[in-house]
């Protein structure tokens, strides 16, 4: 089987993890399958696939639409016989179809890895319906039920759980961050994992803290942010400035294995308006971190309210601000919690159960399209 993952994003975030694990998995499992990524070149996906022994090729992609990367696309799939194409993002999509019109592909399998609504446009649910789609497969339930408004065939969806790398797990980093930041043992960390994009909120994030430090007057609370700054970081970092937080809470920008560093915070907060469910939940739940969260998105599907993690609405920093509390200053609670959290997911959430999910609707797909 020749599989061709297509992705035209420019940053990296939890959808080229998430092809990243999928590659590696089937890989270990499944050695006879040659599967490679066609990624934007000099992105920033390109540049971590630099450093691993992935089967991967690179396509120009300076505008949206860019035909060389469009022309790239049929090359691999005559020279490596692709019999499917697995894309990995709307604009991978879009380029796709353009090349398909022209060349006529294989078949076509998409990834819906957010929760984003699909807009009720002539083009958008042409490009979401296209015939050459075979399935589609959703992040989470609620990435499905989402699908559904917008897609004709729901027979095409299905969902499959992306999980987190049990192979790959580390607690090992550069540093420490109570060391290297001077954090005394009283002093509590509140972590977070997320690229600055509007679909984190991070004002949230900074609307927990200056309750905490500024209202409640408490300092024994730090809070620690790691994700790749963009053209939204500025503003983040001039509130930061304007409600004087700047010795409660550090922004340390893209790290490297960021998730490594979880395992050092007390307590885990997810503040998103939007998700599909982020690798932030599922790399708590491994580290034994408990968890406060929005309940966006597949969120509510692996973090039971008051069972394994605690939840509040989008934007509800109140709420969180209370949860943090709570849950700070009871440490039975926070066992309950991440015992629970490592179970589930250890049982339900695993990268080599997604690639083995994933692989079904390769081989399901390949056959019915020989068939015709």
């Amino acid at each position: 089987m020749n599989v061709l993952h297509l992705s035209a994003v420019k940053n990296w975030g939890g959808g080229e993890h998430h092809i990243e694990n999928l590659y590696k998995e089937l890989l270990d499992t499944n050695p006879e399958i040659n599967n490679i990524i066609l990624c934007a070149k000099d992105a920033a996906f390109h540049n971590r696939l630099k450093t691993t022994k992935i089967n991967f090729e690179t396509g120009i992609r300076k505008l949206k639409i860019d035909l060389r990367y469009v022309l790239k696309i049929n090359t691999i799939c005559k020279t490596q016989n692709i019999e499917l194409i697995h894309i990995h993002d709307p604009i991978a999509l879009q380029l796709a179809i353009i090349s398909d019109k022209i060349f006529k592909l294989p078949p076509f399998v998409f990834s819906k890895k957010t929760s984003f609504k699909i807009k009720q446009r002539k083009k958008t649910l042409y490009k979401y319906n296209y015939l050459k789609i075979k399935k589609i497969l959703c992040v989470s339930k609620e990435t499905q039920r989402v699908c559904e408004k917008a897609i004709t065939d729901h027979k095409k969806l299905i969902t499959i759980y992306h999980g987190t790398n049990l192979k790959t797990k580390s607690t090992q980093t550069p540093f420490n961050l109570r060391e290297k930041f001077n954090i005394t043992p009283d002093k509590k960390i509140i972590g977070n994992i997320a690229n600055h994009i509007r679909a984190k909120h991070l004002d949230t994030w900074i609307d927990i803290a200056n309750r905490i430090v500024n209202d409640e007057k408490r300092d024994d609370f730090i809070f620690i942010q790691i994700g790749e700054y963009t053209n939204r970081t500025d503003a983040l970092l001039q509130r930061v400035k304007t409600l004087k937080l700047e010795n409660h809470m550090m922004f340390l920008g893209y790290t490297t294995n960021a998730s490594n560093f979880i395992s050092q915070f007390d307590i885990s907060v997810m503040t998103s308006q939007s998700e599909g469910i982020p690798q932030f939940i599922y790399e708590s739940m491994y580290h034994k971190t408990p968890i406060v969260s929005t309940n966006v998105g597949g969120i509510p599907e692996i973090i039971d309210h008051n069972s394994n993690g605690l939840l509040a609405n989008t934007y509800d920093d109140e709420t969180l601000t209370k949860q943090v509390f709570a849950l700070s200053n009871q440490p039975e609670l926070q066992q309950q919690f991440i015992e629970k959290a490592h179970k589930k997911l250890i049982a339900n959430f695993t990268t080599s159960k997604m690639a083995q999910e994933t692989l079904k609707v390769y081989e399901t797909v390949i056959k019915a399209c020989k068939k015709k």
